[in-house]
């Protein structure tokens, strides 16, 4: 099969990654994206700041196809926008002819042959069908599309809540850019759903906002029954914009700009002439709000995969060999040891999934995941086994003892934290235009 090219699925960060590892190795990739642009769901969060550093935002191959052309990583923290103009962009033109925009991928296939059929499999090649009509013959298919496309719902039961469908005019599932949409949070009560780094992020930028426009009113609403360890680990993350973020929205709930609901599991979404009452499944009503943000995770969509064999955890919807690894109910001081084509490798020959969707529904993703996770899988079907099995890769800690998804909390992470030496770093978190700065230790 090696006359076909191994198709690609989106051209973010760990897609274009997976290019350049295959392009080093004297692959044919073939990368196809749903949107306009390189990176076009990493710009749809383009005022967030990421809390890694440029340093570990570029995958090594990525950087040996760059530099040649006089490419040099930033400095400093970038934002969504940053990181897709700065490096994907540049990064897609390098890869040149091999990614394709706006063909978006609805599904593949065994050549000649549906699902259940057993019959000559392993000599047939893959067939990646495009929207619109086309469809391309691959020797491998790594999917990277990674779950920006399917938040999960603001119901706590993991479906909408009644109701929540009719008042999406006032329900968002992404974090708020309140400098461009200033109008629509400024003066206003707004509900925070969620307990992850979106919604710390999202806290903090709404306090700036309630800083500057008195009248501006903070709801955090956490599932869980105690705020445990949702600031994160503090002096002890090793990264340490990760820490100075728990941090800053720690110190937002304590100056009062945020008032925090526990145990809060939303069954119902309510008008209440222009505002929305939340409602729990045990008839709790919170105050009206103006508006809602659901931040409470992402999921993947296998829908277009239906045809080829997959494994996945029946919980998680991670492939079923890496779902132990990740799992927010018991992983602890966010540690997850090295893994790659052997996790990710699915029971349909030459199907992997990498990136975000890896991770079906477990949270705490890093690029540099993603990275060593393309790098593997290149090797895998490259034929170089020993390079695919070896692990190089050691990710940064959180320094939270305690798995992230415990229903009811954990513990605080302890002074110095569980798992490393804290840094010293000066960091401005938000975007641009929030000048605020904060000293994370």
């Amino acid at each position: 099969m090696d006359e076909f090219p191994v198709v690609v699925v989106g051209a973010g960060p760990v897609g274009l990654a997976a290019a350049a590892h295959l392009l080093e190795r004297g692959l044919r990739p073939l990368v196809l994206e749903a949107g306009a642009r390189a990176g076009a769901a990493v710009a749809q969060w383009r005022h967030v700041r990421l809390f890694s550093p440029w340093s570990e935002l570029v995958d090594p191959a990525a950087r040996r196809l760059l530099e040649p052309t006089g490419w040099r990583a930033p400095d400093g923290y970038p934002t969504g926008e940053e990181w897709a103009s700065a490096y994907l962009g540049p990064l897609a033109d390098a890869v040149g002819d091999h990614v394709r925009l706006n063909a978006r991928v609805v599904g593949v296939a065994r050549r000649g042959r549906d699902r259940v059929v057993d019959e000559g499999r392993d000599r047939e090649p893959l067939t990646v069908h495009v929207e619109g009509g086309g469809r391309i013959t691959a020797r491998a298919v790594v999917d990277a599309s990674g779950t920006w496309g399917g938040p999960n719902p603001l119901g706590g039961d993991g479906l909408p809540a009644v109701g929540e469908r009719e008042a999406a005019d006032r329900i968002g599932y992404r974090v708020p850019d309140v400098v461009g949409e200033r109008d629509r949070y400024a003066g206003r009560r707004v509900a925070v759903a969620g307990s992850g780094h979106s919604a710390l992020t999202a806290l903090v930028a709404l306090a700036d906002l309630a800083d500057r426009r008195p009248g501006t009113h903070v709801t955090w609403l956490l599932r869980r029954g105690a705020v445990g360890n949702a600031f994160g680990g503090g002096d002890a993350d090793q990264l340490p914009a990760r820490g100075a973020l728990g941090a800053r929205a720690r110190a937002a709930v304590a100056a009062g700009h945020v008032e925090v609901v526990t145990g809060f599991r939303t069954a119902a979404v309510e008008r209440a002439g222009d505002r929305l009452v939340l409602v729990s499944g045990h008839g709790r009503r919170l105050d009206p709000v103006d508006e809602v943000v659901a931040l409470t995770g992402f999921r993947p969509d296998h829908s277009w995969l239906s045809e080829v064999r997959l494994d996945l955890d029946p919980v998680l919807q991670a492939p079923t060999a890496l779902a132990p690894l990740i799992d927010p109910n018991a992983h602890s001081c966010g540690t997850v040891r090295p893994h790659g084509a052997r996790e990710l490798r699915q029971p349909e020959p030459g199907v992997y999934l990498v990136g975000m969707k890896s991770y079906g529904r477990a949270p705490t993703f890093l690029a540099l995941t993603g990275y060593e996770q393309v790098r593997s899988v290149v090797a895998e079907i490259a034929g170089d086994h020993d390079a695919a099995a070896r692990p190089e890769l050691t990710l940064p800690e959180t320094g939270v003892c305690g798995g992230s998804g415990v229903f009811d909390g954990g513990p605080e992470a302890s002074p110095g934290g569980c798992c490393g030496v804290p840094r010293v770093a000066d960091l401005t978190l938000t975007a641009p235009e929030a000048r605020r700065r904060t000293r994370a230790v």
